[in-house]
């Protein structure tokens, strides 16, 4: 019983670091016309699915979401734009981005 009790929580603790590490880019938020929520509907929109990984990234001075989306054992980064909400990318992951 002790040992069910430890895998139990060495799984719940794996899974809260996971969510911890799921989200990256909080220093941005202010700076986004198109917020979270409204980014994540727009991305499953673009590929319906589970969302494994999200970001908020700033590359050449632009902010951009970037979402993980699994689904039928195929994952898609679907990035969108946090100033206008366009889908700026929707491509399968190859297996070396999988790592």
């Amino acid at each position: 019983m002790k040992g069910k009790a430890t895998a139990v929580f060495l799984a719940i603790s794996s899974l809260a670091a996971l969510n911890a590490q799921a989200y990256d880019g909080s220093r941005y938020e202010a700076n986004a016309d198109i917020k979270m929520d409204r980014a994540k509907a727009i991305a499953l929109k673009a590929y319906p699915g589970t969302i494994v990984e999200e970001s908020l990234e700033k590359r050449h001075g632009r902010l951009h979401y970037a979402f993980d989306i699994r689904a039928h054992h195929v994952t898609h980064e679907v990035q969108v734009d946090a100033s206008s909400g366009k889908v700026l990318q929707n491509s399968r992951e190859t297996e070396e981005d999988d790592d």
